[in-house]
């Protein structure tokens, strides 16, 4: 067959599925390039060629992933402007929880983000630089709003960041967690049930967060 631009690209989108797949099932140091492109029906030598190194391969791929997703649900959601505190957390929350584990995506997406969070590789300091960082800090001004102070002073800071980190790991919770939880409660609860989940962690983040603001105000 002869060679061209577009097997070539053909090639490499084959491999960052397959690759995707993998990745988000096994983890990056148990997959092998070899698995991979047998997946993928593509030669080893494939890999060296579009992406260098198995490294390289991953970090394109969880780039992809993590794109497609935030693409597909925006931190905000399109959430017009004039919107207040409640509501941005609200949709913030919600908008995370369908990245990991909503149905509009390939499920491999969420499942290799939050896989990579928990375990994290090299290229997780370049996917925190260009995506986590972006959207931790507007996850900050949120709560700096509810928390209706000045956010300067290393003490607030501190507030904000540990209010921050109480929301982000309640909706981590729901993919680490994703194969005990139906061992608890086996019955009457979906945990793809985003609407449910997403209202209560709002519900109970804003509780903390109020608790918070009054204790700081004493």
């Amino acid at each position: 067959m002869k060679y061209t631009r577009k097997n070539s690209s053909d090639v490499r989108e084959r491999l960052m599925e397959a690759a995707g797949q993998i990745f988000a099932e096994y983890g990056y140091k148990a997959t092998t390039i070899r698995k991979i492109c047998h997946k993928a029906g593509a030669h080893v030598g494939a890999v060296n060629y579009h992406f260098r190194n198995k490294q390289g391969l991953f970090a394109a791929v969880l780039e992809h992933a993590h794109a497609c997703s935030v693409r597909r649900h925006p931190p905000d959601l399109g959430l017009e402007k004039g919107a207040n505190a409640e509501e941005k957390l609200r949709i913030f929350i919600r908008s995370f929880l369908l990245r990991i584990q909503g149905e509009k995506l390939p499920d491999w997406h969420g499942r290799l983000i939050a896989r990579e969070i928990i375990e994290h590789s090299d290229a997780l300091d370049l996917m925190v630089k260009n995506s986590i960082q972006p959207m931790y800090v507007y996850l900050r001004e949120i709560i700096d709003e509810l928390l209706s102070r000045d956010p300067s002073g290393q003490e607030n800071e501190e507030q904000t960041f540990l209010c921050a980190m109480s929301v982000l790991g309640q909706c981590l919770y729901q993919f680490t967690g994703r194969n005990i939880i139906p061992r608890i409660k086996p019955d009457s609860f979906d945990p793809r049930d985003i609407e449910i989940i997403s209202k209560h962690i709002t519900r109970f983040s804003l509780a903390g967060i109020r608790e918070t603001a009054s204790v700081q105000r004493l």
